[in-house]
């Protein structure tokens, strides 16, 4: 395998032994094991998804900032056309009640990390989309400009969408600076489906896979409640920690639209119906 070669060198040790893990259609994982330590490895092709991995280095850094667990990464390079990103190797254990808490402690946390803009100083990805992060001063002008216009575009070129539902999102837009909350700026998270969390040891919470900006938190929120996988004890903990706006619940479809229209360009139009169902309801 040309990989074992390139990770040798990386790491300067022996690898024992690479195992495949979950992947899909944007990266190959592997734990690589070695004498001493275990490790993740992510890889995929650079010409494909350029800056990908090193992007997601910068999004697990920025988030461990935060005072937030994520999988250590050790290194990021590029080889042989292909890019790489080495991770600490977390041992998972199964959640149990006092997990989600400690999530909850962990995402508030988070989530009181703020700065004067929306947005990053770099774009970035999520799924294998490239997201948009150019700065803005107000949270409806960030989610109209950089979060819904692009992928409504894209959707349309595409034949997701029509000309109908182009007017009624351009409808829906003259709604939003109304119905969003006016929350500074919140370091969040960005694609945080149940997938994208861990168990560690002593049920220690992790976060990976990040797609970093500073947005509002209820991004973060909404997407918790779209798949599943979170026990709702965690929002009674949250509120505690951090008291959500009044509202919150009412917007959680209007804030998962970024989401489903993501899922809507990338699997298709089984997602169209929950995008109508919002934009024609507000």
């Amino acid at each position: 395998m040309i990989y074992k070669e390139i990770l040798e060198k990386q790491l300067k040790e022996k690898i024992q032994r690479i195992i495949p893990l979950g992947g899909g259609d944007i990266n190959e994982v592997f734990k690589i094991e070695t004498l001493s330590k275990h490790f993740v490895v992510k890889i995929n092709r650079e010409e494909d998804f350029p800056e990908m991995l090193q992007k997601e280095s910068k999004g697990l850094k920025l988030l461990a900032r935060s005072g937030v667990r994520i999988p250590q990464p050790i290194a990021n390079f590029t080889e042989a056309g292909y890019q790489f990103l080495i991770l600490e190797f977390i041992e998972e254990e199964s959640i149990k009640h006092s997990f989600w808490e400690k999530f909850a402690a962990d995402l508030a946390k988070l989530h009181q990390n703020t700065h004067l803009l929306f947005g990053l100083e770099y774009d970035n990805y999520i799924g294998s989309l490239k997201q948009i992060n150019t700065q803005k001063t107000t949270w409806d002008h960030f989610f109209i400009e950089n979060r819904i216009t692009p992928l409504m575009k894209m959707a349309f070129d595409e034949h997701l969408l029509d000309s109908a539902h182009i007017r009624s999102f351009e409808k829906f837009f003259l709604r939003l600076p109304e119905l969003l909350p006016k929350e500074k700026p919140a370091l969040i998270h960005g694609d945080l489906w149940s997938g994208n969390m861990m168990c560690g040891n002593g049920q220690t919470p992790f976060l990976i896979d990040p797609a970093v900006y500073y947005g509002n938190r209820e991004m973060d929120i909404a997407m918790t409640q779209m798949f599943g996988g979170f026990n709702r004890n965690y929002l009674h903990f949250y509120n505690q920690f951090f008291p959500l706006e009044k509202g919150w619940e009412e917007r959680i479809s209007i804030h998962n639209l970024y989401p489903n229209l993501v899922h809507l360009n990338l699997f298709g139009k089984s997602y169209l119906g929950g995008i109508e169902r919002v934009i024609d309801k507000f």
